[in-house]
């Protein structure tokens, strides 16, 4: 994986009162699909951001979108109120929808009865989003949301060409 993740994450008790939250907007690319794939983050607290990136060279756009969430996530290192903004139906579904429990209590099988795809993601996902109190947002994917522009330039920058 190449990856430019900055190495000063927030680990300060910044977001543990009640007027600060953190806000992540996540974003995945992917050309073709499967092919060559992108993902970032930007992640705002008291009007600070910081921008993550990376890509794989062969990967699918749904991973490229988890991976935004969980790069996203490993960067806030204390217990927090935290808002993610994803244009992905695939992600935003999962929580808002309890794709997720009922992934769980099947054994991590669909409603069809197959395996869910992307697990080992799902997996390392739900334990990063353990210790916070997330609140998931569905964002219209290139409808002017200045943030989610901004983390698809980056999703899409991040893709090695090569």
């Amino acid at each position: 994986m190449i990856s430019k993740i900055p190495t000063n994450s927030f680990d300060r008790g910044a977001a543990s009162s009640d007027n600060n939250v953190f806000i992540l907007y996540t974003d995945g690319a992917c050309k073709g699909n499967p092919g060559p794939g992108g993902w970032a983050a930007i992640l705002i607290v008291n009007e600070e951001e910081q921008e993550f990136s990376g890509g794989e060279r062969n990967t699918t756009n749904n991973q490229m979108e988890l991976m935004g969430v969980i790069q996203g996530l490993k960067a806030i290192k204390i217990p927090s109120r935290i808002k993610i903004y994803s244009d992905s139906a695939y992600i935003i579904n999962a929580f808002t929808q309890n794709w997720i429990k009922k992934w769980l209590v099947n054994g991590w099988k669909t409603a069809g009865n197959d395996p869910v795809k992307n697990q080992n993601l799902w997996q390392d996902l739900l334990k990063l989003t353990q210790p916070h109190q997330v609140e998931w947002i569905k964002v219209k994917g290139h409808s002017g949301d200045n943030y989610n522009e901004r983390c698809d330039r980056l999703a899409v920058s991040a893709i090695p060409w090569q």
